[in-house]
């Protein structure tokens, strides 16, 4: 059940828009959910798509589409790596395996304390940073050197 905050959030979002196209505030309203409840699992999917009036297939359909929401429970960090070509080229395969070895997990794979989840994605719009990475969707980390990466665990960590 989303918080009376975060329906408030949504009702924002809803006003940008004309009343007969309220689906137009899907993404923003998933993507406050999801800041939430930390992923978005079908109730919460279906209770945006009542919320907002639209088929909750339709919400699942955007859902699925995007790879920045996430349909399982994910770590309180989720790390995504770009390994689009430019990234790749530039020291993101390099920094995609220490943190794997670092964290001692794989793509799509969470820490056993559920601190750390890391996914792979696409371009993120900053190939001259690389390598690049996201933190919970909101915030990039560019030129991650080994020392940079090492920091960033640690901050987030605590």
């Amino acid at each position: 059940m989303l918080s009376e905050q975060c329906l408030q959030k949504i009702d924002r979002e809803l006003a940008k828009y004309p009343a007969d196209q309220r689906q137009s505030a899907v993404m923003a309203a998933l993507a406050h959910a999801q800041v939430e409840q930390g992923w978005l699992s079908p109730e919460t999917m279906q209770e945006v798509a009542d919320y907002i009036g639209m088929p909750a297939i339709a919400v699942q359909e955007v859902a699925t589409f995007y790879n920045m929401y996430n349909l399982k429970p994910v770590g309180k960090a989720k790390i995504t790596v770009c390994t689009n070509l430019p990234c790749a080229l530039s020291g993101g395969e390099r920094a995609a395996q220490y943190l794997k070895d670092k964290l001692g997990i794989d793509y799509r794979g969470t820490t056993d304390d559920g601190a750390f989840t890391l996914m792979e994605g696409e371009c993120m719009g900053a190939c001259g940073d690389a390598p690049v990475m996201l933190v919970n969707n909101h915030r990039m980390c560019s030129f991650m050197s080994n020392e940079k990466i090492d920091a960033l665990v640690e901050e987030l960590k605590k």
